[in-house]
């Protein structure tokens, strides 16, 4: 109960302190009524992660601010850039805006974050061809996809299996849905949930030794945005120490493979405009002031410190050569100990760009939950002996 108090609360803020009329607004102030109601129910429950409020947070978080959005037909800025995108690269190959100036002419996204603009593009504006929806689309699919990799088509709620003994898998996805960093993203139209979406199912074939699977899905992952670009060193590190040199070259192999394939046609189509749009302006570094602004200490660097852009590229590229270094001398183990490393570089990144969003938490979220998560699923042993192992296989290395 005293995490939904703390979810309704964070929800509240974020409604209030948002911009009058935006789609976070109207988020923060539907869904910390839906936390809240769930709140309710949990302190009347004996089990402190009991299914019902797990639901009624989901639909007070996510499913009722969703309809709501929808039908006021708002949303985040990011929804009409990846339609245009979808617009751009039908009629160009390219789906940049080769002269951007203002924020919403900039797509700082990789190639196949378009297809998501696809329906859109082909059928024209309704709610079921709004990229919104197919964001949510491709992250549930995602995360289905995963559970039925680490499952093989077993009843998930088989087991008492997930983030706490006493918690069903069903329940704790539940759980993880409803967290306030998962559930606005879902909400309002964010880009980042197909990619961690697809991240959890390169973590799923990793964690089962597949690692052309795991490669597979890795580089659809790298094909939408840059930050799933950190996770390749990361899981081939560890199917480096699980499965050896051959599962490490075929995962990187896929990986990379499949990022090329997307990234580098529309690269070469318009390099100038990818320059302009996939590498300075999200690091802040354009004419344009990037819309992703918040006040953590890259962009505090940046405002107030002389060359401070330069001296958070710096900081980024010494934080970014410790992972990797960290990846050889002491290359993570098991797919949990991966994620956990995976979400140590992510938040050094996050934290130290001078263009960054809050919002971005849904990764090192996410990391640090789902393999744990996944592991018992697959395993089918209390978490606890989970972390047991890892830690002993980290000491025996």
């Amino acid at each position: 109960m005293p995490l939904l108090v703390f979810c309704a609360l964070s929800a509240l803020v974020v409604g209030l302190l948002s911009p009058a009329d935006t789609s976070q607004e109207a988020w923060g102030l539907a869904a910390a009524l839906g936390y809240g109601c769930a709140a309710l129910v949990a302190v009347r429950s004996s089990e402190p992660w009991a299914p019902a409020p797990a639901v009624i947070a989901v639909v007070g978080a996510v499913v009722v601010p969703l309809l709501y959005l929808t039908v006021i037909s708002k949303e985040q800025m990011e929804v009409g850039v990846v339609e245009r995108a979808a617009d751009l690269m039908f009629a160009s190959g390219s789906p940049y805006h080769p002269t951007p100036h203002v924020v919403r002419d900039f797509n700082p996204y990789l190639p196949g974050m378009a297809l998501f603009g696809a329906p859109h593009m082909l059928f024209g504006d309704s709610p079921l061809t709004s990229a919104r929806l197919w964001f949510l689309i491709g992250f549930l699919a995602a995360v289905a996809g995963a559970i039925r990799v680490l499952t093989n088509g077993r009843d998930v709620d088989a087991g008492r299996v997930g983030i706490q003994r006493g918690v069903t898998g069903m329940t704790g996805m539940l759980w993880l849905f409803a967290c306030p960093v998962v559930a606005l993203p879902l909400t309002i139209g964010g880009v980042d949930p197909p990619v961690i979406g697809l991240l959890c199912v390169a973590f799923a074939f990793t964690q089962r030794g597949d690692a052309g699977r795991a490669g597979l899905a890795l580089g659809a992952a790298a094909a939408l945005k840059w930050t799933a670009w950190p996770a390749i060193p990361v899981l081939v590190a560890v199917l480096a120490v699980r499965g050896g040199r051959r599962a490490a070259v075929k995962c990187a192999a896929g990986a990379v493979g499949i990022a090329l394939l997307a990234v580098l046609p529309a690269a070469l189509a318009d390099s100038g405009a990818f320059y302009r749009n996939v590498v300075l302006y999200p690091l802040g570094l354009g004419p344009t002031a990037s819309s992703a602004q918040s006040p953590l200490l890259g962009h505090l660097i940046a405002a107030l410190v002389p060359h401070g852009k330069a001296v958070t590229m710096a900081l980024i590229a010494l934080s970014a050569a410790g992972v990797g270094l960290s990846l050889l001398i002491r290359p993570p183990r098991s797919a949990v100990a991966g994620a956990d490393r995976l979400a140590l570089g992510l938040i050094l990144a996050i934290v130290l760009s001078p263009a960054t969003r809050i919002g971005y938490a849904i990764y090192p979220i996410v990391l640090l939950t789902w393999p744990r998560f996944a592991a018992a699923l697959s395993a089918g042993v209390p978490e606890e002996q989970l972390r047991g192992a890892d830690r002993a296989a980290d000491q025996r290395a």
